[in-house]
């Protein structure tokens, strides 16, 4: 009898194209992790994840399900698909879930970092997880721009997919910007999140902070709904999902 199993997976999505998986390349966290299952199980495994992270984005906790027939347990379970997925990808948790338990479908928050370096001297060992911003931005002038951004918003301006069908209202309840040394963070908490909105929402600020842009516009841009009046996408690699939300 099938059973419904919960992962907490971190991953580096430096090599893959992203979450989701996509015909002709394997090279999709998903299409590896139903890989590993498949070859476990001796049977086709279909896994949801959380939320669908772009090409060369990172998690340091998706969590995903995944319905199988197995006599392993869940210890046995993690260790088998550790030995054979790549060493970018590692299962930190494996449990039974209830049966009615969606990955996606019963997320109420996720919580995502994303990461700039603003030292004089280049980052060698981090350079694949941090963006480099063309110069040293004002973090007073960005917070001060994230207070308009926060609520319950149309976010239409910061979503990358023009034939969005679904509402592009979403609820962000937190941007802690914060310089810690030569690393600069943004952490954005919310109920969800439109397509490249994170790495968008970070280009704008970071505009902000270079003064190419007032705090007081962002409430024009939330209105006007448009993508192409909002700043420029910041890079993938400096994204990363830190944890989805559950009751």
């Amino acid at each position: 009898m099938k059973k419904n199993y919960k992962f907490i997976i971190s991953y580096d999505g430096s090599r893959f194209y992203g979450w989701e998986h996509q015909p002709n390349t394997p090279m999709t966290i998903q299409g590896k992790l139903e890989s590993v299952l498949g070859q476990m199980v001796d049977a086709e495994v279909e896994v949801i994840g959380a939320g669908r992270t772009d090409a060369g984005v990172h998690a340091q906790a998706m969590v995903a399900n995944a319905r199988l027939e197995t006599e392993m347990d869940e210890e046995e379970i993690r260790d088998y698909m550790n030995r054979y997925l790549p060493d970018d990808i590692c299962i930190r948790e494996v449990r039974i879930a209830s049966d009615r338990f969606h990955s996606r479908y019963n997320a109420i928050g996720k919580t995502y970092r994303y990461t700039c370096y603003v030292d004089a001297v280049k980052p060698v060992f981090d350079r694949k997880y941090v963006y480099v911003p063309e110069q040293r931005p004002d973090v007073e002038r960005m917070r001060e721009a994230a207070e308009y951004l926060m609520g319950t918003h149309d976010f239409a301006s910061f979503c990358s997919n023009p034939r969005m069908k679904k509402s592009t209202v979403r609820k962000v309840d937190q941007i802690d910007i914060r310089r810690k040394g030569p690393y600069l963070t943004f952490t954005y908490h919310g109920t969800g999140f439109l397509q490249h909105m994170v790495r968008i929402l970070t280009g704008t600020l970071l505009e902000v902070g270079y003064g190419k842009r007032t705090p007081e516009s962002m409430e024009e841009l939330l209105e006007a709904k448009k993508r192409a009046l909002a700043g420029f996408t910041a890079p993938a690699k400096g994204l990363c999902l830190i944890k989805v939300d559950y009751d």
